[in-house]
């Protein structure tokens, strides 16, 4: 029988040289030789006070290395960081065998704020003397991810104040049976669990009134429509996804087309992608490294999250040449004609949405309106007044007619004609007259979208963003946010970009 050494794994003290564990041409050889030689990190300096009196701090350098290696591991717990700092050879190798405590380094990555900007300005300028910034064609995309925070403190202060009404009326409830109680002879284990959920009903109730206090109003959208705020963390947002709805940040990046570079990452406390795509270009456009970022010929892509009728003449107003898809765009080309068949039909024990039900309330049609006299009357007989000939509503013109109080408020037919009758006064109504004169930026986009070329520059969209998107959040297993604030859920999400384009930096040849 064959005969082998024995392989003992077991621990023991070994003379190891730390500086040969980074071996070059890997992610950690790149990380380190960038933060000792290549980064200006002098404005970490400001935040110490420590020149002559007062104890050492921690590199920032050494920090920032064992972070981002810590990321492009899929390890994001500061705890778990400063475990691997204690058994791992790499991180021992990274941060010199110092060992931080794991508050040091939540507190360094919370804190980055704006010198994680400079620090991502600095990687895009040494990628591109590496020649791997094209300034051919960006694509932007976003991706939705829960944060810490819960969405079942969701709401409007209006849901907050019925929500600590009914707190408190349970609470007084509880608290008068308690006192009828005192005269009986009751368990003593029974009254101490009772005085606890008094107790903890008005202490949510106080929490509740705490924030009312410091909030007084609610939090707006960018069209000023009311957005529901977060107790938890009231910069997140409340957003659906295909996985469901969850409590969370977009994350947006801005993707080079040639080596697939983030030349831009932000994240933002909304589910809304439109009105991030004008943020997002600015910041491009004022990117300087070794000269602007956005060139003549350099080309913007997007998907349909980020189209609207107002981005495309803020483009146009800004000369950026860009191709963002529309809804139906893919209904208009003849390649996806039957893309339905490979659609999931929806599981029938699941589905609880049912047929669609016919509509109850009267519909336009059901209004008499005479475009020549400019006159309408409603279904039960009384004459609207108009209030708006001249409105645009997406590129149409349209006449718009308002019932009066006078006789809506009484009518017998409110049910059937408003929508919350106990709420709307009266009822409004629009008549759509065609398209405005000249042709609106959307059509202009779908007829360039549209067209042989067209076509060919957008669909290389998504073999530029996608596989980013996939190294993120497949292979570093970013599946959450862990920090609370808009401020520090931005630096974390250009930490985790940051990792991506220094190993795009390591797999090119760079620092070997």
């Amino acid at each position: 029988m064959a005969r082998y050494k024995h392989i003992d794994t077991s621990p023991r003290f070994l003379a190891v040289d730390l500086q040969r564990q980074l071996l070059p041409g890997t992610f950690e050889y790149a990380l380190n030789r960038l933060l000792d030689h290549e980064l200006d990190l002098s404005s970490f300096d400001a935040r110490f006070c420590n020149d002559e009196t007062g104890a050492a701090a921690y590199p920032p350098a050494m920090l920032l290395k064992i972070v981002l290696f810590a990321y492009s591991q899929g390890i994001i717990s500061s705890r778990n960081i400063e475990r691997a700092c204690r058994e791992h050879v790499t991180f021992i190798a990274l941060s010199g065998d110092s060992q931080p405590h794991f508050t040091t380094i939540a507190g360094f990555v919370s804190s980055l704020g704006d010198d994680i900007t400079r620090i991502f300005t600095q990687i895009l300028f040494i990628c591109d003397k590496q020649g791997l910034i094209g300034r051919e064609m960006f694509a932007i995309d976003g991706v939705k991810l829960p944060s810490n925070a819960s969405k079942t403190r969701s709401g409007t202060r209006t849901d907050f104040e019925r929500q600590v009404a009914k707190l408190e009326a349970a609470a007084k409830v509880m608290l008068e049976r308690h006192r009828e109680a005192d005269q009986c002879a009751i368990e003593p284990d029974l009254r101490a669990k009772e005085t606890q959920r008094i107790t903890r009903l008005q202490r949510d109730a106080a929490e509740i009134r705490s924030w009312l206090t410091h909030h007084p109003e609610d939090r707006k959208g960018s069209k000023g429509a009311i957005r529901k705020s977060n107790r938890t963390d009231n910069e997140s947002a409340k957003m659906a996804t295909s996985k469901g709805v969850i409590q969370g940040y977009t994350g947006v990046a801005a993707v080079d087309a040639k080596h697939q570079i983030i030349v831009e990452a932000q994240a933002h406390g909304t589910g809304s992608e439109q009105e991030l795509l004008i943020p997002v270009v600015k910041s491009i456009q004022s990117t300087q490294i070794n000269h602007s970022l956005i060139t003549d010929t350099s080309l913007i892509t997007a998907d349909a999250g980020y189209h609207s009728e107002t981005n495309l003449r803020q483009l146009a107003d800004m000369h950026v040449d860009a191709l963002i898809a529309d809804n139906n765009m893919r209904s208009r080309d003849a390649r996806f004609a039957g893309q339905g068949k490979y659609k999931t039909n929806p599981d029938p024990l699941h589905d609880k949405t049912g047929k669609a039900k016919p509509a109850v309330r009267y519909q336009p049609k059901d209004f008499d309106y005479d475009p020549d006299t400019g006159t309408c009357i409603c279904p039960a007989g009384k004459q609207l007044y108009g209030n708006g000939s001249g409105c645009t509503i997406n590129g149409y013109a349209a006449v718009k007619f308002q019932g009066a109080q006078r006789d809506c408020v009484p009518c017998m037919q409110r049910e059937r004609c408003l929508l919350t009758p106990h709420k709307t006064k009266t009822r409004q109504v629009s008549f759509f007259r065609g398209k405005r004169d000249g042709v609106s930026y959307t059509d202009k986009m779908k007829a360039r979208i549209d067209s042989p070329e067209g076509r060919a520059r957008y669909g290389r969209r998504f073999a530029t963003v996608e596989p980013v998107f996939g190294n993120l959040r497949h292979n570093k297993q970013l599946n959450r946010f862990t920090l609370r604030g808009q401020k520090k859920v931005d630096a974390q999400w250009k930490l985790f970009c940051l990792v991506h384009n220094i190993e795009k930096l390591a797999h090119h040849g760079y620092a070997q």
